[in-house]
Parts: structure tokens; C-alpha cells; sequence
């Protein structure tokens, strides 16, 4: 099992940024995903979570109205659409399944999350 997110970058405040995670490995097309980041000195704190149907999705009050999570379970691919970036935005930003058949999201802890990929740097400007 292998998760890949690719995306980030260095953007201005108030530019977008998409963010994309393939799974590979295993279809994780009945499994919840989310997204996670973690700034410099700071603890990994929850972004956004999309149930494995794709029919429910979370998000941290951050993030709210700008952030847009969603998945494609044929290409066995989570997103995370950014809009309107803030410097405080700025972190390394981690993919990651919940191991559980068909569950749901209870915790929003990166503890309820089996599978994580390697992170990508997303960095904003001011």
C-alpha cells in the first residue's frame, strides 16, 4: 500500500492550489481518506476527510469554504482543491486512508487513520 501526494507548491496569499493523492497498491474505494498538515513547530492537525462513497465530507473550521476535498474511486485518487490560501496555510501536507471496510469518521485524529504517504510542501505567501 502506497500513498503519493503531489501538488504543493509556492503560491501567493489568495492563489489555489490542488493537491492530489493516488493510492496504489490496493483499491481503497470503500475506505474513508483524508488530508492532514503539519507547519513547522506545530503538531499534525486534521484538513479534510471525504467518506468512502464520496457522499459525505469534513472539514476543519480553517479551512471551511475554502478548501474542497473530493474523490475519484476509479482512479483510486483523493483531492483537496485550495482556494484562497493564507500564509498560515503554509505546511507539509499529508494524505492518508482509514483502514476500516466502509466505516465512518469519527475522531478527525490522524489516530483513526492506518495508511499515510509521504507529505508535499505547500507554502503561501504574504
Amino acid at each position: 500500500v502506497q500513498l503519493q501526494a503531489y501538488g504543493g507548491g509556492l503560491v501567493q496569499a489568495g492563489g489555489s492550489l490542488r493537491l492530489s493523492c493516488l493510492a496504489s497498491g490496493r483499491s481503497f474505494s470503500s475506505y474513508n481518506m483524508g488530508w492532514f498538515r503539519q507547519a513547522p513547530g506545530k503538531e499534525r492537525e486534521f484538513v479534510s476527510a471525504i467518506s468512502w462513497s464520496g457522499g459525505s465530507s469534513y472539514y476543519a473550521d480553517s479551512v471551511k469554504g475554502r478548501f474542497t476535498i473530493s474523490r475519484d474511486n476509479a482512479k483510486n485518487t483523493v483531492y483537496l482543491q485550495m482556494n484562497s490560501l493564507k500564509p498560515e496555510d503554509t505546511a507539509v501536507y499529508y494524505c492518508a486512508v482509514k483502514g476500516t471496510y466502509r466505516s465512518g469518521i469519527y475522531t478527525y485524529t490522524e489516530e483513526e487513520f492506518d495508511y499515510w504517504g509521504r507529505g508535499t510542501q505547500v507554502t503561501v505567501s504574504s
